[in-house]
């Protein structure tokens, strides 16, 4: 705990030169297990963080989102912790208008969220304007970043799919949402992507909530053969917004 902490003050040290290595050490802690995470945030990392999200050096941008993108890959409690730290919409703005390679971390950070959280942390995401830039980035030629795309948009489609069922609604308002985003256009170009994997998530996706067809093809696309390589891993009535967390 008390090097956590040495570790977390020298995350404000105006030297980025010093800054850097402090944020890769506890970057590197953060990809422990969730104890190692909890010691880190124990020792109020999250604010230092989220200061580090807007440094002018573009090189600690992109890996506080990589380490960030560590703690969502955490418990729901850790993401938790990220969202009352206020840092969702700091990720968002990010992975909207951000260099391409911060981008890809911030994608990685909000993906990870929808793979660990509750409903209605995912429906916080939502709430935050996550769905649009994470449709934007379906179209990249980036095979990997396509994945964590499509693996957060099917996690927050299920939520979706979830909440039309408990409430006997015939429409998934999140499906709404991507479609209002160009994601449905895109999830259907992405059928003949030559990633097999991508090909195979975007048909299932397509198929599991979308009225669209998915395409049939008896001779699927070719793996890629890349690996995942720098981050954690890693919408007829509206959406109930008022119980998402502030």
């Amino acid at each position: 705990q008390g090097l956590a902490g040495r570790l977390v003050e020298l995350l404000s040290h105006p030297n980025p030169s010093v800054q850097t290595p402090a944020l890769r050490t506890v970057g590197n802690v953060v990809t422990g297990d969730d104890l190692q995470t909890q010691v880190v945030l124990n020792a109020r990392a999250l604010p230092s963080l989220a200061a580090l999200l807007n440094s002018p050096k573009r090189s600690i941008r992109k890996e506080t989102c990589w380490t960030l993108s560590n703690i969502t890959a955490g418990n729901c409690d850790q993401i938790d912790a990220v969202i009352q730290a206020n840092i969702i919409p700091q990720l968002v703005q990010l992975l909207s208008t951000a260099e391409f390679d911060i981008r890809k971390e911030a994608a990685w950070a909000i993906s990870n969220a929808t793979s660990g959280g509750t409903p209605q942390q995912i429906k916080h995401l939502v709430h935050r304007g996550c769905i649009p830039p994470l449709c934007d980035l379906l179209n990249t030629q980036d095979s990997k970043i396509i994945m964590v795309a499509l693996e957060g948009l099917e996690n927050i489609l299920k939520v979706g799919d979830a909440e039309a069922k408990q409430t006997g609604s015939a429409e998934n308002a999140m499906a709404t949402i991507v479609e209002d985003a160009m994601g449905l256009t895109k999830i259907e170009d992405l059928q003949g992507h030559e990633n097999h994997d991508i090909y195979q998530k975007s048909v299932k996706i397509l198929r599991n909530y979308f009225s669209a067809e998915a395409e049939d093809q008896e001779v699927a696309p070719s793996v890629d053969g890349q690996v995942y390589s720098f981050g954690g891993g890693p919408g007829s009535s509206q959406f109930d917004f008022s119980g998402s967390l502030q």
